[in-house]
């Protein structure tokens, strides 16, 4: 006989132990799996302002540290093969000096069958010459002929005595005028061909030239060079790799340098502070993260045209559709910042400027 199974009832037994059980759990959660609450130091400091302008008027802004002289994107004239890279990062060049050189071997080639064609045309231009020689002196031998044929004639006619000169020597004068007049009618065509054929070689000599100076160019060309004294940046290129000029596909510059010494910072500052700026008076800066590192930074210039901003820091209260009035500073020798490094700057405001809008942190003070 098999034996009865009880009725079991889901809203009076099993429901009750469900719930019992999703309790249990969440008390269990709400123990165990909170995330820690507890406080802790940030990582970085918030930019402040300290000294003199912790309670003055200022206006606060952010930079990018960058060479005195901006950064430099070295590039190349020409496309080819990277045969030798002379610098690495952080090499101290001077101007001049040679950075890479690209595959020359095509234009050598080309220069030495160059300067084949250039003897080669010179060796005419000897012949051609020495034509116009031979030619000059058959002209002046035949005007010499001419000449003397001519007064023998004149002499021969000049006589009225039948008897003295025969009619075969008058004849034969003539026969004499008329020969040595061909001859230099002759020798004077040989001279204008002579002479055309010397233009036509000069002119092949000057092309082999103009040909050979332009191939001494490019090979001058394949030799890039620091256009002035300054500290490698960053190198994106590699020997055995090949390169091409602008709108090749590069996307990178091939060499950047400048010259960092002194440093120079770009600062941004928000179109809406701009006229607050009192522009030449020095700014305290501070790397991003590191509000105890404050330095002085000398004004250089302002720049003249207020530009979008491009420097971003990514911060979620940022504003990015803003333009931006641009003023530089020099840093003093300090090897804690670096070029391309972000800081904050803070710029004493102009006398009598509107006060400065407080922060949330500064309201709650």
């Amino acid at each position: 006989m098999l034996p009865q199974i009880p009725n079991v009832s889901f809203s009076r037994q099993v429901l009750p132990i469900m719930a019992l059980i999703g309790l249990i759990i969440a008390a269990f959660l709400i123990a165990f799996g909170l995330p820690d609450r507890e406080i802790a130091e940030p990582d970085g400091q918030p930019p402040r302002a300290s000294g003199e302008l912790a309670n003055s008027e200022r206006v606060a802004g952010v930079g990018l540290v960058e060479p005195s002289s901006e950064i430099v994107d070295i590039g190349s004239a020409l496309s080819g093969l990277v045969t030798d890279l002379r610098v690495q990062p952080g090499d101290i060049v001077e101007k001049g000096q040679v950075l890479f050189t690209i595959d020359a071997r095509a234009l050598r080639a080309q220069l030495s069958e160059t300067r084949a064609q250039i003897g080669e045309a010179g060796a005419a231009v000897s012949e051609a010459r020495s034509s116009v020689a031979a030619a000059q002196a058959a002209i002046g031998e035949a005007r010499a002929a001419e000449r003397t044929a001519a007064r023998q004639l004149e002499l021969f006619r000049s006589v009225d005595d039948p008897a003295a000169v025969s009619r075969a020597e008058v004849i034969q004068a003539e026969g004499n005028a008329s020969s040595a007049r061909e001859r230099r009618r002759t020798a004077e065509t040989q001279l204008t061909q002579a002479r055309a054929r010397l233009q036509q070689a000069q002119a092949r000599v000057g092309s082999a030239q103009a040909s050979a100076g332009r191939a001494q160019t490019e090979i001058g060309r394949t030799v890039v060079r620091a256009p002035m004294r300054g500290e490698i940046l960053a190198v994106n290129i590699r020997p055995g790799e090949f390169i091409a000029t602008q709108g090749g596909g590069n996307a990178a510059p091939f060499v950047q340098m400048g010259q960092t010494t002194p440093l120079h910072i770009r600062v941004d500052v928000d179109e809406n502070e701009a006229s607050r700026v009192n522009l030449g008076a020095d700014a305290t800066v501070s790397p991003r993260g590191a509000a105890d590192v404050q330095v002085k930074a000398k004004f250089v210039r302002a720049e003249p045209q207020v530009v979008p901003k491009r420097q971003l820091t990514n911060s979620a209260a940022e504003r990015v559709d803003v333009r931006v009035l641009q003023i530089i500073y020099r840093l003093p020798d300090d090897d804690r910042f670096r070029v391309g490094q972000q800081i904050d700057a803070f710029i004493p405001a102009r006398d009598g400027s509107a006060k400065k809008k407080q922060s949330p942190a500064e309201a709650e003070d």
